[in-house]
Protein backbone atom coordinates (compact mmCIF):
# COMPACT_ATOMS: atom_id res chain seq x y z
CA UNK A 1 0.00 0.00 0.00
CA UNK A 2 1.79 3.21 -0.79
CA UNK A 3 1.79 5.91 1.99
CA UNK A 4 -0.31 9.26 0.19
CA UNK A 5 -0.19 12.28 2.23
CA UNK A 6 -1.33 14.13 -0.91
CA UNK A 7 -4.57 12.22 -1.35
CA UNK A 8 -3.47 11.46 -4.81
CA UNK A 9 -5.09 7.84 -5.01
CA UNK A 10 -8.93 7.21 -4.28
CA UNK A 11 -7.81 3.30 -4.51
CA UNK A 12 -4.10 2.26 -3.84
CA UNK A 13 -3.02 -1.64 -4.80
CA UNK A 14 -1.67 -3.60 -1.73
CA UNK A 15 -0.16 -5.91 -4.16
CA UNK A 16 0.74 -3.50 -7.27
CA UNK A 17 -0.85 -4.76 -10.96
CA UNK A 18 2.57 -5.85 -12.74
CA UNK A 19 3.10 -6.10 -16.67
CA UNK A 20 5.18 -7.93 -18.89
CA UNK A 21 8.19 -8.90 -17.57
CA UNK A 22 9.96 -6.53 -20.16
CA UNK A 23 9.33 -3.66 -22.63
CA UNK A 24 10.07 -0.39 -22.69
CA UNK A 25 8.61 0.74 -19.15
CA UNK A 26 9.52 -2.34 -16.98
CA UNK A 27 10.59 -1.58 -13.64
CA UNK A 28 8.23 1.55 -13.80
CA UNK A 29 5.50 2.03 -12.04
CA UNK A 30 2.42 4.16 -13.02
CA UNK A 31 -0.79 5.46 -11.67
CA UNK A 32 -4.26 5.34 -13.76
CA UNK A 33 -6.77 8.34 -13.45
CA UNK A 34 -9.83 6.86 -11.89
CA UNK A 35 -11.94 7.34 -14.87
CA UNK A 36 -10.51 5.16 -17.27
CA UNK A 37 -11.22 1.27 -16.54
CA UNK A 38 -8.73 -1.56 -14.83
CA UNK A 39 -10.14 -4.87 -14.71
CA UNK A 40 -10.32 -6.41 -11.33
CA UNK A 41 -9.73 -2.78 -9.57
CA UNK A 42 -12.16 -0.43 -8.36
CA UNK A 43 -13.15 2.06 -10.65
CA UNK A 44 -15.14 5.07 -9.78
CA UNK A 45 -14.88 7.76 -11.95
CA UNK A 46 -14.32 10.33 -8.91
CA UNK A 47 -18.09 9.79 -8.19
CA UNK A 48 -20.48 8.31 -5.41
CA UNK A 49 -22.77 6.37 -7.96
CA UNK A 50 -19.73 4.15 -9.13
CA UNK A 51 -18.28 3.94 -5.57
CA UNK A 52 -18.60 0.35 -5.97
CA UNK A 53 -18.31 -0.43 -9.43
CA UNK A 54 -15.25 -2.77 -10.85
CA UNK A 55 -14.96 -3.01 -14.67
CA UNK A 56 -14.40 -6.91 -16.11
CA UNK A 57 -11.71 -5.72 -19.25
CA UNK A 58 -8.73 -2.76 -18.98
CA UNK A 59 -8.82 0.14 -21.10
CA UNK A 60 -6.88 -0.25 -24.41
CA UNK A 61 -4.13 1.90 -23.10
CA UNK A 62 -4.24 0.31 -19.52
CA UNK A 63 -3.43 -3.22 -21.69
CA UNK A 64 -1.05 -0.92 -23.25
CA UNK A 65 1.36 -0.24 -20.32
CA UNK A 66 1.24 -3.24 -18.58
CA UNK A 67 2.26 -5.17 -22.05
CA UNK A 68 5.46 -2.13 -21.92
CA UNK A 69 6.23 -3.76 -18.65
CA UNK A 70 4.84 -1.20 -16.64
CA UNK A 71 3.83 -1.79 -12.79
CA UNK A 72 0.19 -0.16 -11.91
CA UNK A 73 -0.41 1.10 -8.22
CA UNK A 74 -3.54 2.60 -8.18
CA UNK A 75 -5.99 4.40 -9.10
CA UNK A 76 -6.01 8.03 -9.08
CA UNK A 77 -7.97 10.85 -7.13
CA UNK A 78 -10.03 13.25 -10.18
CA UNK A 79 -12.78 16.00 -10.27
CA UNK A 80 -16.30 14.52 -10.06
CA UNK A 81 -16.85 12.60 -13.97
CA UNK A 82 -13.35 14.61 -14.73
CA UNK A 83 -15.83 17.95 -15.27
CA UNK A 84 -13.64 19.88 -12.92
CA UNK A 85 -10.35 21.84 -13.39
CA UNK A 86 -9.33 22.20 -9.92
CA UNK A 87 -8.71 19.24 -7.24
CA UNK A 88 -11.41 19.11 -4.84
CA UNK A 89 -13.77 16.35 -4.88
CA UNK A 90 -16.90 16.08 -2.95
CA UNK A 91 -16.66 11.79 -2.57
CA UNK A 92 -13.04 11.05 -2.12
CA UNK A 93 -11.62 14.95 -0.50
CA UNK A 94 -9.72 17.61 -1.67
CA UNK A 95 -5.61 16.43 -3.02
CA UNK A 96 -2.91 18.62 -1.75
CA UNK A 97 -0.05 19.74 -4.21
CA UNK A 98 3.43 19.48 -3.42
CA UNK A 99 4.40 21.61 -5.53
CA UNK A 100 2.62 24.79 -4.16
CA UNK A 101 1.27 23.78 -1.08
CA UNK A 102 -2.34 25.12 -0.18
CA UNK A 103 -2.52 25.80 -3.84
CA UNK A 104 -4.38 24.26 -6.27
CA UNK A 105 -2.99 20.82 -7.86
CA UNK A 106 -5.54 21.97 -10.92
CA UNK A 107 -7.73 19.18 -12.58
CA UNK A 108 -9.15 17.62 -13.90
CA UNK A 109 -5.97 14.41 -13.41
CA UNK A 110 -5.26 16.05 -10.13
CA UNK A 111 -4.23 13.12 -7.86
CA UNK A 112 -1.97 12.45 -10.94
CA UNK A 113 -0.46 15.64 -11.22
CA UNK A 114 0.37 15.08 -6.95
CA UNK A 115 1.57 11.53 -7.51
CA UNK A 116 4.46 12.38 -9.84
CA UNK A 117 4.96 15.88 -7.96
CA UNK A 118 5.30 13.87 -4.52
CA UNK A 119 7.53 10.98 -5.83
CA UNK A 120 4.93 8.55 -5.63
CA UNK A 121 5.35 7.23 -9.19
CA UNK A 122 7.43 7.25 -12.29
CA UNK A 123 4.01 7.77 -14.92
CA UNK A 124 0.33 8.74 -14.77
CA UNK A 125 -2.34 7.89 -17.22
CA UNK A 126 -4.73 11.27 -17.36
CA UNK A 127 -7.54 12.28 -19.07
CA UNK A 128 -7.43 15.81 -21.41
CA UNK A 129 -11.06 17.20 -22.24
CA UNK A 130 -10.55 21.27 -21.77
CA UNK A 131 -6.86 21.04 -19.84
CA UNK A 132 -7.15 18.41 -17.50
CA UNK A 133 -3.36 16.92 -17.91
CA UNK A 134 -2.21 20.39 -18.63
CA UNK A 135 -3.34 22.43 -15.62
CA UNK A 136 -1.78 19.59 -13.24
CA UNK A 137 1.28 20.00 -15.10
CA UNK A 138 1.47 23.40 -14.89
CA UNK A 139 0.18 23.89 -11.18
CA UNK A 140 2.51 20.61 -9.88
CA UNK A 141 5.43 21.88 -12.09
CA UNK A 142 5.20 18.07 -14.08
CA UNK A 143 5.16 17.26 -17.74
CA UNK A 144 1.70 16.07 -19.41
CA UNK A 145 0.81 16.13 -23.46
CA UNK A 146 -2.85 16.40 -24.66
CA UNK A 147 -2.53 14.54 -27.73
CA UNK A 148 -4.00 15.14 -31.09
CA UNK A 149 -7.62 14.21 -30.89
CA UNK A 150 -8.00 10.58 -32.06
CA UNK A 151 -3.70 9.54 -31.87
CA UNK A 152 -4.79 7.59 -28.26
CA UNK A 153 -7.85 4.54 -27.79
CA UNK A 154 -10.16 6.50 -25.34
CA UNK A 155 -12.32 3.31 -25.27
CA UNK A 156 -12.77 2.48 -21.77
CA UNK A 157 -13.08 5.46 -20.63
CA UNK A 158 -15.70 7.16 -18.81
CA UNK A 159 -17.12 10.30 -22.05
CA UNK A 160 -17.09 14.29 -20.73
CA UNK A 161 -17.50 14.60 -24.58
CA UNK A 162 -15.96 12.47 -27.05
CA UNK A 163 -15.69 15.65 -29.89
CA UNK A 164 -12.65 16.65 -27.35
CA UNK A 165 -11.70 13.62 -24.91
CA UNK A 166 -8.47 12.47 -24.85
CA UNK A 167 -6.05 10.19 -22.76
CA UNK A 168 -2.81 12.07 -21.95
CA UNK A 169 0.76 10.46 -20.47
CA UNK A 170 2.22 12.53 -17.74
CA UNK A 171 5.69 11.92 -16.01
CA UNK A 172 8.07 14.33 -14.37
CA UNK A 173 10.76 14.77 -17.62
CA UNK A 174 9.70 15.62 -21.38
CA UNK A 175 12.12 12.26 -22.00
CA UNK A 176 9.67 10.08 -20.29
CA UNK A 177 6.14 11.70 -21.24
CA UNK A 178 7.30 10.83 -24.23
CA UNK A 179 8.15 7.51 -23.86
CA UNK A 180 4.66 6.51 -22.73
CA UNK A 181 3.01 8.15 -25.20
CA UNK A 182 5.23 5.80 -27.68
CA UNK A 183 3.90 2.78 -26.14
CA UNK A 184 -0.14 4.24 -25.58
CA UNK A 185 0.33 6.09 -29.78
CA UNK A 186 1.95 3.06 -31.33
CA UNK A 187 4.66 5.78 -32.43
CA UNK A 188 8.21 6.34 -32.32
CA UNK A 189 9.63 8.79 -30.19
CA UNK A 190 10.31 12.16 -32.54
CA UNK A 191 14.20 13.37 -32.90
CA UNK A 192 14.53 16.43 -30.73
CA UNK A 193 13.90 19.51 -33.10
CA UNK A 194 13.58 23.44 -32.44
CA UNK A 195 16.23 24.69 -34.82
CA UNK A 196 14.44 26.05 -38.21
CA UNK A 197 10.98 26.03 -36.86
CA UNK A 198 8.94 29.00 -36.52
CA UNK A 199 6.93 29.43 -33.23
CA UNK A 200 4.24 31.99 -32.64
CA UNK A 201 4.20 34.10 -29.53
CA UNK A 202 0.28 33.95 -28.35
CA UNK A 203 -0.30 36.42 -25.93
CA UNK A 204 -4.02 35.87 -25.88
CA UNK A 205 -6.01 32.82 -25.91
CA UNK A 206 -8.49 33.15 -28.68
CA UNK A 207 -11.81 34.30 -29.02
CA UNK A 208 -14.13 31.30 -28.53
CA UNK A 209 -17.49 33.64 -29.76
CA UNK A 210 -18.97 32.57 -26.49
CA UNK A 211 -19.64 36.34 -25.43
CA UNK A 212 -16.55 36.06 -22.58
CA UNK A 213 -13.20 38.08 -22.94
CA UNK A 214 -10.06 35.69 -22.68
CA UNK A 215 -7.04 35.95 -20.54
CA UNK A 216 -3.74 37.45 -22.19
CA UNK A 217 -0.54 36.88 -20.71
CA UNK A 218 3.08 38.14 -21.44
CA UNK A 219 4.77 34.93 -19.86
CA UNK A 220 5.60 34.10 -23.11
CA UNK A 221 8.29 36.83 -23.48
CA UNK A 222 10.80 34.78 -21.37
CA UNK A 223 10.34 31.24 -22.80
CA UNK A 224 10.64 33.13 -26.77
CA UNK A 225 14.13 34.35 -25.87
CA UNK A 226 15.27 31.12 -24.88
CA UNK A 227 13.61 29.56 -27.65
CA UNK A 228 15.12 31.69 -30.17
CA UNK A 229 18.73 30.48 -28.16
CA UNK A 230 17.52 26.84 -29.33
CA UNK A 231 17.53 27.95 -32.79
CA UNK A 232 13.90 28.64 -33.51
CA UNK A 233 12.40 31.89 -34.91
CA UNK A 234 9.67 33.59 -32.64
CA UNK A 235 7.03 35.68 -34.12
CA UNK A 236 4.29 37.70 -32.67
CA UNK A 237 1.02 35.96 -33.73
CA UNK A 238 -3.14 35.40 -32.81
CA UNK A 239 -5.17 32.58 -33.52
CA UNK A 240 -8.38 33.25 -34.99
CA UNK A 241 -11.34 31.55 -33.09
CA UNK A 242 -14.66 29.44 -34.31
CA UNK A 243 -17.31 31.88 -36.30
CA UNK A 244 -20.36 30.58 -33.66
CA UNK A 245 -20.09 29.54 -29.76
CA UNK A 246 -19.13 25.83 -29.54
CA UNK A 247 -20.10 26.03 -25.84
CA UNK A 248 -23.41 23.92 -26.86
CA UNK A 249 -21.60 21.11 -28.31
CA UNK A 250 -20.19 20.46 -24.97
CA UNK A 251 -23.34 20.66 -22.96
CA UNK A 252 -24.68 18.58 -25.94
CA UNK A 253 -22.55 15.89 -25.47
CA UNK A 254 -21.82 15.34 -21.70
CA UNK A 255 -25.44 15.64 -20.73
CA UNK A 256 -25.79 12.20 -23.19
CA UNK A 257 -22.88 11.31 -21.65
CA UNK A 258 -25.35 11.27 -18.20
CA UNK A 259 -28.72 10.48 -19.79
CA UNK A 260 -28.78 7.52 -17.85
CA UNK A 261 -28.28 8.84 -14.46
CA UNK A 262 -29.25 12.10 -14.65
CA UNK A 263 -31.51 14.09 -13.64
CA UNK A 264 -33.14 10.40 -12.36
CA UNK A 265 -30.38 10.10 -9.70
CA UNK A 266 -29.33 13.87 -9.14
CA UNK A 267 -29.02 13.36 -5.72
CA UNK A 268 -26.33 11.87 -5.93
CA UNK A 269 -23.96 13.47 -7.87
CA UNK A 270 -21.75 16.35 -6.04
CA UNK A 271 -23.01 20.32 -5.73
CA UNK A 272 -20.87 21.33 -8.37
CA UNK A 273 -21.39 18.85 -11.12
CA UNK A 274 -24.91 19.00 -10.67
CA UNK A 275 -25.19 22.71 -10.99
CA UNK A 276 -23.29 21.67 -14.51
CA UNK A 277 -25.26 19.12 -15.40
CA UNK A 278 -28.60 21.21 -14.96
CA UNK A 279 -27.35 23.25 -17.38
CA UNK A 280 -26.99 20.47 -20.18
CA UNK A 281 -30.75 19.92 -20.08
CA UNK A 282 -32.35 22.39 -21.93
CA UNK A 283 -29.57 23.25 -24.73
CA UNK A 284 -30.91 24.91 -27.78
CA UNK A 285 -30.98 22.38 -30.94
CA UNK A 286 -30.22 25.06 -33.46
CA UNK A 287 -27.36 26.02 -31.22
CA UNK A 288 -26.08 22.83 -31.13
CA UNK A 289 -26.14 22.22 -34.90
CA UNK A 290 -24.43 25.59 -35.39
CA UNK A 291 -21.79 24.79 -32.47
CA UNK A 292 -21.01 21.77 -34.79
CA UNK A 293 -20.53 23.27 -38.01
CA UNK A 294 -18.83 26.32 -36.40
CA UNK A 295 -16.61 23.29 -35.04
CA UNK A 296 -15.68 21.25 -38.04
CA UNK A 297 -15.24 24.67 -39.86
CA UNK A 298 -12.71 25.51 -37.34
CA UNK A 299 -11.06 22.27 -37.14
CA UNK A 300 -10.10 22.98 -40.97
CA UNK A 301 -7.90 26.10 -39.85
CA UNK A 302 -3.82 25.61 -41.51
CA UNK A 303 -1.58 27.18 -38.77
CA UNK A 304 0.53 30.05 -40.39
CA UNK A 305 3.48 29.06 -37.80
CA UNK A 306 5.16 25.46 -37.30
CA UNK A 307 4.15 25.83 -33.38
CA UNK A 308 2.87 27.98 -30.80
CA UNK A 309 4.14 28.96 -27.58
CA UNK A 310 1.52 29.94 -24.46
CA UNK A 311 1.01 29.37 -20.56
CA UNK A 312 -1.38 26.98 -19.56
CA UNK A 313 -2.40 29.12 -17.23
CA UNK A 314 -2.58 33.06 -16.94
CA UNK A 315 -4.17 34.00 -14.09
CA UNK A 316 -2.54 33.53 -9.87
CA UNK A 317 -2.79 30.28 -8.65
CA UNK A 318 -6.21 29.60 -7.17
CA UNK A 319 -6.09 28.36 -3.10
CA UNK A 320 -6.80 24.22 -3.48
CA UNK A 321 -10.72 25.17 -1.66
CA UNK A 322 -10.88 27.91 -4.41
CA UNK A 323 -14.68 27.68 -5.83
CA UNK A 324 -14.82 25.84 -8.50
CA UNK A 325 -17.65 27.69 -10.73
CA UNK A 326 -16.17 30.80 -9.80
CA UNK A 327 -12.35 30.19 -11.52
CA UNK A 328 -13.08 27.39 -14.18
CA UNK A 329 -13.31 29.61 -17.36
CA UNK A 330 -10.26 31.97 -16.55
CA UNK A 331 -8.40 29.45 -14.98
CA UNK A 332 -8.69 27.25 -18.24
CA UNK A 333 -8.61 29.85 -20.98
CA UNK A 334 -5.60 28.68 -22.46
CA UNK A 335 -6.08 25.49 -22.97
CA UNK A 336 -9.72 24.67 -23.64
CA UNK A 337 -9.21 26.40 -27.64
CA UNK A 338 -6.28 23.17 -28.15
CA UNK A 339 -9.19 20.78 -27.27
CA UNK A 340 -11.64 22.16 -29.80
CA UNK A 341 -9.03 22.49 -32.76
CA UNK A 342 -7.84 19.14 -32.19
CA UNK A 343 -4.61 19.60 -31.32
CA UNK A 344 -1.63 18.55 -29.83
CA UNK A 345 -0.29 20.17 -26.45
CA UNK A 346 2.59 19.68 -24.08
CA UNK A 347 2.83 21.10 -20.84
CA UNK A 348 6.16 22.06 -19.40
CA UNK A 349 5.19 23.29 -15.74
CA UNK A 350 3.42 26.36 -17.14
CA UNK A 351 5.12 26.31 -20.72
CA UNK A 352 2.74 25.28 -23.40
CA UNK A 353 3.52 24.40 -26.56
CA UNK A 354 1.01 23.66 -29.48
CA UNK A 355 0.68 22.53 -32.85
CA UNK A 356 -1.59 20.38 -34.82
CA UNK A 357 0.64 16.90 -34.59
CA UNK A 358 1.97 15.34 -31.71
CA UNK A 359 5.36 14.77 -33.06
CA UNK A 360 6.30 18.29 -33.14
CA UNK A 361 5.85 19.51 -29.80
CA UNK A 362 7.58 16.36 -28.58
CA UNK A 363 10.62 16.81 -30.67
CA UNK A 364 10.27 20.71 -29.67
CA UNK A 365 10.25 19.47 -25.96
CA UNK A 366 12.81 17.19 -25.76
CA UNK A 367 15.11 19.91 -27.63
CA UNK A 368 13.69 22.42 -24.78
CA UNK A 369 14.64 19.52 -22.08
CA UNK A 370 17.72 19.04 -23.46
CA UNK A 371 18.93 22.32 -24.07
Amino acid sequence: MTADPFNAGITWLAEPLAGAADGPLAGRSVVIKDLIDTAGIRTTYGSGIYADHVPDRHASVVQRVLDAGATILGKANLAEFAWGVLGTNEWYGTVHNPARPGRTTGGSSSGNGAALAGGLCDFALGTDTGGSVRLPAAACEIVALKPTHGAIPVDGVYPLCPSLDTVGPMARTVEDTTALWSVLSGRRVPEPRLEGRTVGLLRRAPDLADGRETESSDEGEGWARRLEELGARVVETELPGPQANTWPVFLHEAGAAHAATFPARADEYGAVIRAKLESTLDVASDAVVEGYRALHAWRRLVPEVDLYVCPCVAIDWPAEDADELDVRLPFSSFTRWVNLLGWSALAIGNLQLVAPQDEVVLAAGLAWERG
